[in-house]
């Protein structure tokens, strides 16, 4: 719980596949929220601009990224109810969720993962979420 606001899992196991690789929840209920922080995709990009050399250290600065613009809106990453990520490459798809998993401290939330062409090739991945208090 986040300052009175609650964050329930919705993961049903009767009628509905499981969890893909169980690290996401099918869905999550948030209870007395009373604000929304919406972020644009976050790149793993340096406070100069310039991309991480490879996917392990774009993840790392996407999630610092991330930690900052919660930190402005006066929130964590217990705050984040969403996560989409958009990866270059699917081979990305391993380190990306270990980073989410990571960083949202094993707690579980909708998620999802897409392949898809990044505007400039050396954006290998970038990362959504929708935080709640």
């Amino acid at each position: 719980m986040v300052s009175g606001m609650e964050i329930v899992e919705h993961s049903p196991t009767d009628g509905i596949y499981a969890p893909v690789g169980g690290e996401y929840a099918h869905a999550a209920e948030v209870r007395n929220p009373t604000r929304f922080l919406y972020t644009s995709g976050t790149m793993g990009l340096d406070p100069e601009g310039v991309a991480g050399q490879d996917i392990k250290a774009q993840i790392g600065l996407v999630w610092d990224n991330l930690r900052r613009l919660l930190e402005a809106a006066d929130m964590t990453v217990d705050n984040v109810v969403r996560v989409v990520q958009y990866i270059r490459d699917v081979e990305y798809d391993e380190p990306v969720s270990r980073a989410r998993v990571d960083a949202l401290g094993g707690r579980l939330v909708p998620t999802i993962m897409m392949c898809a062409q990044t505007l400039v090739p050396e954006w290998l991945v970038e990362v959504e979420i929708i935080a709640a208090a």
